[in-house]
């Protein structure tokens, strides 16, 4: 068997508001972001909400890039967890304000 070749990821430095922003602009990325949050690691089967691989694989190509996620290889499985620590060092704020939009959300809708 072939071991997956690893992906990269942008250095803590490296990380870009511009990129973030458009990464977290589309529904589906800002879900999974949020679903992240609330969890150590998931895999992408986890996350992909009935979607197809080609298109998950497209979602975390964009938080990869961006820097929101890393993704490390476990067998034939790609483990996710959010860059929080690296996000908060860089953008403060960011990720709570994200993040607490879906509580403010979810008050209006109660």
């Amino acid at each position: 068997m072939v071991p997956m070749r690893p992906l990269k990821h942008p250095a803590a430095d490296d990380l870009v508001l511009e990129r973030v922003l458009y990464a977290l602009s589309d529904p589906v990325r800002l879900d999974i972001v949020r679903r992240l949050a609330g969890v150590p690691m998931a895999s992408c089967g986890d996350l992909d909400g009935g979607r197809p691989k080609s298109t998950v694989s497209h979602h975390f190509r964009v938080l990869r890039e961006a820097g929101l996620v890393q993704t490390e290889c476990a067998g034939t499985t790609h483990m996710n967890k959010l860059r929080r620590a690296e996000l908060d060092g860089r953008f403060p704020g960011l990720i709570d304000a994200i993040l607490g939009q879906r509580v403010a959300e979810a008050a209006e809708a109660g």
